[in-house]
């Protein structure tokens, strides 16, 4: 019997990826001045107002609110119609010392057994579905958003779009497991106000669907090109007008969104988010590690699509568990217990060794803060920080790390593939 399934996204403009994206900017700007810090920061963004609170421990001092403003700024909040402009914004910092009772049970004599920062589980997935591994819902989503957002840069084919905005596909698949077809598209963009609200919505559904959507067809391979066609079922700002959006329509907060960072909903996800956390917190650093090892054996060949758990306990280094479910499609004659046991072998998931292997004790966390920690592109690049002032610092980091394909032939060593 065939079946549908559904992810969503949200733009960077969305409030709860304003805040996750300031807290993340508060994370690289500490670890590029001292990166043994210790953060956990959340951001709260409401109308005209940003609210920073959280625990550091840090030699780095930083400009909080200069930093908080450039991403707003970055965004696209700068006209103050929005209601929520970076020049004008209120800022309150709440930031404070980090608690020592923490801070025993993660910092040892011998760096390899530094304790995990917190305890519970993390989860990382990946399928063949796409050629990045990840659910092809998800990956449509965080596509159409990114393709909009760069429409509303232009600011030529489109020219009322305003930073926020959702989206959301449904995919019908067959009985084993394929992607038929495109069933629904829904997309809600900000845009600005209009004299005529019929012909403005006319409009706005216009262009997505013969500007946007063809731009982000073109971006895949002809067998998902296919899945397009003329009985899609489109909801474009489906409310009608969205004038009033961004923080000024709704209270943004950290570490909302974090089936958007993720998955999509499709695999497991421990409950832990992602944004304002150095990788001493599990949260933040094992699910990348999963996503790590669950991408690399998929790309192995061990099979076509695996979910991977680890847990921990707080202050303690080693795991308590590692858990497979490769979904009885492994390509190797062994349990998802024996399969674990063997990618323990393989990968070492003590924090410290994770934080070493990932290269995750550098700066490279804003660009993780919106359309996805997963599935990215891993690359090299020079980031400034406080640039013109004179503690301008440039920065060489390799963003992504996780998503290397770095372990497949040591994987194909070890399962005989």
């Amino acid at each position: 019997m065939p079946y549908l399934f559904t992810s969503e996204s949200v733009s960077e403009g969305h409030p709860d990826k304003v805040a996750d994206q300031i807290s993340d900017a508060l994370i690289d700007h500490f670890l590029a001045y001292d990166a043994k810090s210790k953060v956990a920061c959340e951001t709260l963004v409401t109308t005209g107002q940003v609210v920073l609170a959280g625990e550091v421990k840090s030699e780095a001092y930083l400009d909080v609110q200069d930093i908080a403003r450039e991403v707003i700024r970055k965004i696209g909040y700068t006209k103050s119609e929005y209601m929520f402009e970076a020049n004008s914004c209120g800022i309150l910092s709440a930031i404070h010392e980090q608690s020592p009772d923490i801070n025993q049970g993660v910092e040892r004599k011998s760096p390899e057994e530094q304790g995990a920062g917190d305890q519970g589980m993390m989860f990382g997935y990946a399928s063949r579905e796409t050629d990045n591994y990840m659910p092809l819902a998800l990956d449509l989503a965080h596509k159409l958003l990114l393709e909009l957002a760069a429409v509303r840069r232009e600011n030529k084919d489109i020219t009322y779009l305003r930073p926020d905005a959702k989206s959301q596909v449904t995919i019908e698949y067959s009985d084993d497991n394929k992607p038929v077809r495109i069933d629904t598209i829904v997309v809600s963009t900000q845009h600005d106000d209009f004299d005529k609200d019929e012909q403005m919505l006319a409009k706005i559904k216009a262009d997505i669907i013969n500007i946007v959507v063809p731009r982000v067809k073109a971006q895949l391979k002809p067998e998902l090109q296919s899945l397009f066609n003329d009985k899609i079922t489109y909801h474009i700002n489906p409310t009608g007008k969205f004038v009033i959006g961004g923080p000024h329509g709704d209270t943004g907060l950290t570490g909302r969104k974090i089936i958007v960072d993720t998955y999509g909903g499709k695999g497991a996800h421990g409950g832990g988010a992602f944004s304002g956390k150095d990788p001493s917190k599990v949260d933040r650093s094992a699910a990348y590690a999963t996503r790590h090892i669950a991408k690399n054996l998929v790309a192995a060949g061990l099979c076509d699509e695996v979910l991977v758990q680890v847990s921990y306990a707080i202050g303690v280094a080693k795991p308590c568990g590692l858990y497979i479910n490769t979904y009885g499609t492994a390509n190797v004659k062994m349990t998802d217990g024996d399969i674990a046991r063997k990618v323990e072998e393989i990968f070492d998931m003590r924090p410290y060794s994770i934080e070493q292997r990932l290269k995750l004790r550098n700066p490279i966390y804003s660009e993780t803060a919106a359309y996805g920690h997963m599935g990215r592109e891993s690359q090299v690049i020079t980031k400034v920080f406080n640039k013109g002032k004179k503690t301008e610092k440039k920065v060489e980091v390799e963003l992504f790390t996780w998503e290397k394909l770095d372990h497949v032939d040591q994987v194909k060593k070890a399962f005989g593939l």
